[in-house]
């Protein structure tokens, strides 16, 4: 395993791109992988291509349409109408159940087999739905139970654990790509590119965040 190499696992939204960028400033390699999972809108699968390659970085996708037929969810089955506001006591409709265990274990092995030992995923436990595979300990567990699984040694990497949506939008300005992740990214669960369409959940967050950071850069400035 060469420690100077890294894969981000990218969906091409706002929180990936950051962390592709975040990998390119730390790792002289650095390889993106972006999941086929059954989503509605595969929009966000080409520009998560048209990122990556404008980044410079190996790109690669890989279909994975079963973990979307696994169960029934906003993202991925058309009956289901969205959760406009995380419901009481629950998880929202737009939990894709099992999704970033499969995402992490597949890359994983992918990771292996071109001798990469760090992985980087955009995961937040600070600022998301109540989602349990975006939580710290998750990841931490199945870190151990991948290098147990296959003898190695990766390391799993969350640079946006601890940051709510403003922080992050802090981070992609440190990194110089702010205009990028705002223009080019789809974070959007309607699968609008850019600002989004404002109104679903990811929209909402993205966009308040968005809104307190560049308050907070205007007194700076």
């Amino acid at each position: 395993m060469q420690r100077d190499k890294a894969l981000v696992i990218f969906s091409g939204g706002q929180d990936s791109t950051t962390c592709l960028y975040w990998a390119k400033k730390y790792y002289k390699e650095v390889w993106a992988l972006t999941f086929i999972y059954g989503q509605k809108h595969i929009v966000e699968v080409e520009h998560a291509q048209k990122i990556a390659l404008s980044a410079g970085v190996h790109w690669d996708k890989m279909d994975v349409s079963f973990i979307g037929q696994l169960s029934s969810n906003a993202l991925t089955d058309t009956s289901v109408v969205m959760d406009k506001d995380k419901p009481a006591e629950k998880l929202p409709n737009t939990f894709v159940p099992g999704r970033n265990m499969f995402f992490i274990s597949i890359a994983a092995v992918y990771a292996r087999e071109r001798g990469i030992q760090n992985i980087v995923t955009g995961v937040s436990q600070t600022d998301f739905s109540g989602y349990p595979d975006c939580r710290d300990t998750f990841v931490k567990s199945l870190n151990v139970t991948l290098n147990m699984a296959m003898d190695e040694q990766f390391v799993l990497h969350t640079p946006l654990m601890w940051l709510d949506k403003c922080e992050t939008w802090a981070l992609a300005d440190e990194l110089g790509v702010m205009d990028i992740v705002r223009k080019d990214t789809v974070t959007c669960y309607n699968g609008v590119p850019g600002d989004g369409c404002g109104d679903c959940p990811a929209c909402k967050l993205r966009r308040r965040g968005l809104e307190k950071y560049l308050g907070i850069r205007t007194i700076k400035q």
